[in-house]
This record gives structure tokens, C-alpha cells and sequence, in this order.
């Protein structure tokens, strides 16, 4: 009997300790209290679920590739190049299996260091030139120069240096100057051939602008196979500045100013010879031209006076005239006779004059 009562009393305090759980408690305002056990759960799959979309976020974000206009993306799987993406864009990949590396596409500028290089002459000159280049297959470039810039720019210096060594030293330093811009002013004469040397010519002479090939051409002409090996085409070499070294640049000025000196010297001296000669032919040509002149003068004046002569005599020959002009070179003489202050005359009865005073005329 106890232990039946004993049971009834257990069995009785669990239905109430389930009719208390199963009562829905209130807040003192009258509001439902929230059961814990559940917030519990749901704050557990909130913090599950974002963890989640983090997750997926993540793995999108390291499946996406973005491409630039300026840009080629290598696709790596296990660090072999599995694809090469050219097309701007959005493109996938496998997250943590494939890798990406970005190569510029862009035309890239390289300063390239000043450097010495000696002439066929044997005259030394610092070359500071620059290249424009770009990649044309990725691709190479990544396996030959492990996607670096760096690593280009090394080869490229190499390779520019090299082909401006061998261009200069197959020229001489004036060449090389005068090649500098691709272009060359002569003087040339009226028959069209060209004026070299220091030969002087007193003609005039016109300038003009030839063609040459210039000392950048000269040097892209000694790359060669840059593409094939390593994925990239050199564009343009340019040339930035030519200049002599600072140890003997005022050798090179002095040497220059004698060379000068004796230039002007020789222009000098052939300019003086050509001064006497045209001198001498321009005296020569006045004293002939004196003589010829004295000559036709005096032969004018002979005619002068033989038709003077021949004037006079067919003068005196007519009767008619002959005591006319008798007279007149009566009154001739007698005036050159009364001049200064002593002013007599003597003359004879017989004078032309005095048959002038007798009236006899």
C-alpha cells in the first residue's frame, strides 16, 4: 500500500511538473515571454548562415577574374599556364586551384641609362636613348621572362646597348652626328653636284635637305628575332642626347677650334689669292680699256683736225671768200696782239693790219 502510494505520488508530481511546462508565461505588462531555448537556436542558425554567404562571397570573389583594356590575365592551374584571357571582361576560374598573374598590354615606356660608346674613329660618346615597347604574346613572356617588367626591361637594355655599340662602331663621330636626325643640308652648285671639303667656291650655292638614314634606324636594324624569343616588339629606339665625356670634352672643343682655325686660315688665304687675281685682271682690263679710249680720241682729233683743214682750204681757195677770211684773221691777230696793259702796236705798211686802219679792206 505504501509503495502504490508512493507511486500515485510520483506519477502525480510529473503530469503537474508537464502541465507547468506546457502553461505559457507573461511578462508583467502582459506580453509573452519568448522561450530561450528557441532564441537560442535561431541566433545559432543566423551566425551559421552568415558564415555561409562569407563563405560564398569568398569563393566568388576568388572565382572571378577581371580584365582590363589594358590588360592580359594568365590563368594558372598548379603554376602552368592553362589559358591566356586577351578580351576585357568578367571571366571564372577554379578558387584555389587556379592562380592568376596580370601582364600589361599598354605601349610601356623604358629610360634606358646613359652609356659610352666608342666611333669608328676611335672617339668615345655617351648615347642616352629610350624605348617604347610592348608584349605581343604573353604567353612567351611569361616563359621567358616570368611575367616581370622587371625582367624585360634588363633583356631590352642588353639588347639596345648591344646594337648601339655595333651601329657606332661602324661610323665615325661626324657620321654619327649628322645621322643623329635622319636628315643632312648640302650646298650644292648650279651644275647640281655637291660642294664637300673645304673648297671654296665664289659662286652662289643652294642648300638642301637630303634623306639619310638615321642613327636610330641604323640601330632597330640590329634587333633582330626580339618578338620570337621573348614575347615583346621593341617599337622605337630615340635617341635623347649625344654628348662627349666630361675628361675630354675640352680636348675635343680645343682640337675643334684649331681645326677651325686652319679652316678659316686656308678660307683666308684662298680668299686673298682670288682677291689679287680678280685685282690684277680688273687692272689689266682698265689699262686696256684706257689705251682703247686714248686711241678713238686721238683719232677723233686728227679727223677733227683734217676736216678743219679740209674746211679752211675750201675756204681760201674761193675767191669770194678770201678776203673775207683775210679780214678776220686780220682782226685775229690783232686782238691777241692788244692783250695785257701795253697796248701799242707796230706794224709795217704791208700788214694786214695796217691795211685795215687805211681802209683798204
Amino acid at each position: 500500500m505504501a509503495d502504490y502510494t508512493g507511486n500515485s505520488y510520483t506519477q502525480n508530481q510529473y503530469t503537474q511538473n508537464q502541465n507547468v511546462q506546457n502553461f505559457e508565461r507573461y511578462n508583467s505588462d502582459g506580453t509573452k515571454k519568448k522561450d530561450k531555448k528557441g532564441g537560442k537556436k535561431g541566433k545559432a542558425f543566423g551566425v551559421s548562415f552568415g558564415f555561409l554567404v562569407l563563405a560564398v562571397l569568398f569563393v566568388l570573389a576568388n572565382s572571378m577574374v577581371i580584365t582590363k583594356q589594358n590588360q592580359f590575365k594568365l590563368i594558372r592551374q598548379f603554376g602552368r599556364v592553362d589559358r591566356v584571357v586577351s578580351a576585357p571582361g568578367l571571366s571564372f576560374k577554379i578558387p584555389f586551384v587556379e592562380s592568376v598573374d596580370t601582364v600589361p598590354k599598354e605601349l610601356l615606356l623604358y629610360d634606358l641609362p646613359a652609356s659610352d660608346v666608342i666611333t669608328s674613329d676611335k672617339k668615345t660618346m655617351i648615347v642616352d636613348s629610350y624605348v617604347l615597347w610592348r608584349v605581343t604574346d604573353p604567353l612567351k613572356f611569361a616563359q621567358t621572362l616570368s611575367c616581370s617588367v622587371h625582367n624585360a626591361e634588363g633583356r631590352i637594355d642588353a639588347i639596345v646597348y648591344n646594337a648601339t655599340k655595333n651601329t657606332i662602331s661602324n661610323m665615325k663621330q661626324d657620321e654619327v652626328i649628322r645621322s643623329r636626325d635622319g636628315k643632312m643640308t648640302i650646298t650644292v652648285d648650279e651644275t647640281g653636284s655637291e660642294l664637300t671639303g673645304n673648297d671654296l667656291d665664289l659662286s652662289e650655292g643652294k642648300e638642301e635637305v637630303i634623306e639619310i638614314t638615321s642613327l636610330t634606324e641604323e640601330v632597330m636594324g640590329q634587333i633582330n628575332h626580339v618578338e620570337e624569343q621573348y614575347g615583346i616588339e621593341l617599337v622605337a629606339v630615340e635617341v635623347k642626347k649625344l654628348d662627349l665625356p666630361d675628361d675630354n670634352k675640352q680636348a675635343v672643343y680645343n682640337r675643334m677650334i684649331s681645326e677651325r682655325g686652319n679652316i678659316a686660315a686656308q678660307y683666308t688665304a684662298e680668299g686673298k689669292s682670288e682677291a689679287k687675281m680678280i685685282e690684277n685682271t680688273t687692272d689689266k682690263e682698265v689699262s686696256i680699256m684706257l689705251s682703247d679710249a686714248q686711241a678713238k680720241a686721238e683719232a677723233t682729233i686728227a679727223e677733227g683736225e683734217a676736216e678743219y683743214m679740209r674746211i679752211l682750204s675750201g675756204a681760201y681757195s674761193d675767191p669770194e671768200k678770201t678776203d673775207f677770211y683775210s679780214f678776220v684773221r686780220a682782226l685775229d691777230a690783232l686782238r691777241e696782239s692788244v692783250t695785257g696793259d701795253n697796248k701799242t702796236v707796230i706794224l709795217t705798211e704791208d700788214s694786214p693790219i695796217t691795211q685795215i686802219f687805211n681802209g683798204r679792206y
